[in-house]
């Protein structure tokens, strides 16, 4: 069974951190990208991150460049998402997913991912 296990979302104020995290089981981890999406009340799903681990090779919208790091931890199928100096506007449900194919992406769209986690709400009051 595909399972994609999101957790590490909380409240935190303004310029604060948090680290999500995404467990991965059922699949070959070295096989896909996976990464992250937001989605805020009202707006559409946002793809933010990934990470294509066996190119080494990362992915960020413009919005969290500088802010947010993606790692991935292959011995325990995992993906991290280290997000710092959290502002308001990152408030959502972040959602990790997994799309298939080895190699870099310069996209990372909601449409067309293979599997999805549940997602964790992440909440920055100013």
């Amino acid at each position: 069974e595909v399972q994609l296990q999101a957790s590490g979302g909380g409240l935190v104020q303004a310029g604060g951190s948090l680290r999500l995290s995404c467990a991965a089981s059922g699949f070959t981890f070295d096989d896909y990208a996976i990464g992250w999406f937001r989605q805020a009340p009202g707006k559409e799903r946002e793809g933010i991150s990934c990470i294509s681990s066996s190119v080494n090779s990362s992915y960020y919208t413009d919005s969290v460049k500088g802010r947010f790091t993606i790692s991935s931890d292959s011995a325990k199928n995992t993906v991290y998402l280290q997000m710092n100096r959290l502002k308001p506007e990152d408030t959502a449900v972040y959602y990790c997913a997994a799309d298939w194919g080895v190699g870099t992406r310069t996209t990372w769209d909601y449409r067309g991912m293979d599997y999805w986690g549940k997602g964790t709400q992440v909440t920055v009051s100013s």
